[in-house]
């Protein structure tokens, strides 16, 4: 950098500080001031006046201005500290608390305005008040409308006292983080909820007792109980009929794999499809943990970006939301053969592998298949897709000219391609499943607990 730049880079330095951050702006009382002086100069210059009254009154301005600034109190003499929450759920409002202190102990009235992140929205603002005394707590209410890693930086302090001409404008800097995860209330829903039954999607799903090879206890037999399974000991005891219960072996693995690539940042009903995927996987996840069974993770696009191994338990489940809370599509084609190529490379116990992707890459990805029946030999392969519903609206719309009939043609084209693509897969035995994204969690959960239930796994 040369001399001359570096005296111009300190001069923009210094025009930001004084007029971005640091600076000084009239009050309405000031404003109003200056527009009496207006008017009683503009009757005094009927008297040949004008001059004389708009040196008096203006200096008189003047002098006010200086001992209202004067008596405000240093930028220095200002601190803040935030108190916001280390992570939050996406479009959930939280509350952050603002803590002014102040070393002179003034007493001003303040205004203050929060550097908030481009993807939060304000709720409720309560930012201005009095200031007395060292210290006073403002709060607001804000929501993250994405999810990621975010960085509260600066605080906007405005405070007017004295006379109340004059504001004085500081930029307080304060450097916070919170971690704004995807929505995770199907998630927290499974988990409290009671062994035997789950709702997701406003509908409760039982799981059936089947016969499996793993012995859970013994109860009293009922009709319909299989007789192979009475326990004659038991029965000697009590004398009373007794039946062992058996239950799907635990420990399973159940892979997630998730599609990251340009597809999956379309738009649907207000989310991304990625953020879709996400709450499903996660919600399938703590299914399959509450379970007993183990949950792997694998994310790619072009290339694998996040491989979390199988494990189990709660801590499990927090680790799979830590990696992938940040994740992000890019804008490339996902390469399917990679990820499949990574689960053959690290997953040797049969597993069940759900696939979180786009209908338009299944069709068009013609390498997939011989990837999906290599894996098919050692696991169960599940294909998860979101349904357009602009595809299905264009279809049931009523053809009132030719671009109409023409874009009404077109959606039955794709939506027979869709139909075809699931009933050949089904031939080969793999499942495709084409739902609406509000059926996501419940189609993916409802697979895995038919499965375990007829002790697949």
């Amino acid at each position: 950098m040369t001399t001359s730049s570096k005296r111009r880079s300190a001069l923009f330095r210094f025009l930001d500080k004084f007029l971005l951050q640091d600076f000084i702006l009239p009050t309405n009382r000031f404003i109003g001031l200056v527009i009496v002086g207006a008017v009683v100069t503009l009757i005094a210059s009927i008297f040949d006046a004008a001059l004389p009254v708009f040196l008096s009154w203006n200096a008189v301005l003047c002098v006010l201005s200086g001992v209202d600034l004067l008596l405000l109190p240093k930028r220095s003499s200002w601190g803040i500290r935030r108190k916001l929450p280390e992570q939050m759920d996406v479009r959930c409002s939280f509350e952050v608390g603002l803590e002014l202190e102040s070393e002179e102990q003034p007493s001003v009235h303040v205004e203050l305005m929060d550097h908030l992140p481009q993807t939060f929205s304000m709720v409720r603002n309560h930012l201005s008040g009095a200031f007395r005394g060292t210290s006073a707590s403002f709060f607001y209410t804000t929501m993250a409308l994405e999810r990621g890693e975010y960085v509260f930086e600066h605080v906007y302090l405005r405070y007017s006292g004295g006379m109340g001409l004059w504001k004085k404008q500081v930029r307080l800097k304060q450097v916070d983080k919170i971690d704004i995860y995807p929505d995770l209330s199907q998630v927290r829903g499974v988990l409290g909820a009671v062994q035997d039954a789950l709702i997701l999607e406003g509908q409760r799903l039982f799981k059936k007792q089947r016969s499996g090879s793993e012995f859970h206890y013994i109860r009293d037999y009922v009709q319909g109980d299989d007789m192979r399974h009475i326990n004659w000991k038991a029965s000697a005891r009590t004398t009373k009929l007794m039946t062992n219960l058996f239950q799907p072996e635990k420990g399973k693995i159940v892979t997630l794999v998730l599609d990251c690539g340009r597809q999956m940042a379309i738009e649907l009903e207000g989310q991304v499809k990625l953020d879709r995927t996400l709450e499903a996987a996660l919600t399938l996840a703590a299914v399959a943990l509450k379970q007993g069974d183990q949950v792997a993770l694998i994310a790619y696009a072009s290339q694998v970006k996040v491989y979390v191994p199988a494990g189990k338990g709660l801590s499990h489940l927090q680790e799979l939301t830590r990696a992938v809370y940040d994740l992000r599509t890019d804008f490339v084609e996902s390469n399917t053969q990679i990820a499949f190529s990574h689960v053959l490379r690290f997953l040797k116990k049969r597993s069940l592998v759900v696939l979180f992707s786009d209908m338009e890459s299944y069709l068009y990805d013609q390498e997939m298949l011989p990837y999906v029946q290599r894996l098919r030999r050692s696991h169960h392969v599940l294909l998860l897709s979101l349904q357009d519903p602009l595809l299905h609206q264009w279809v049931r719309i009523r053809a009132e000219d030719s671009r109409q009939a023409y874009r009404q043609s077109i959606a039955h084209q794709f939506t027979t391609d869709r139909y075809a693509y699931v009933t050949k897969m089904a031939g080969r035995g793999i499942p495709v499943m084409d739902v609406p994204a509000d059926q996501l969690t419940l189609s993916a959960v409802n697979a895995y607990l038919d499965l375990k239930s007829r002790d697949r796994l």
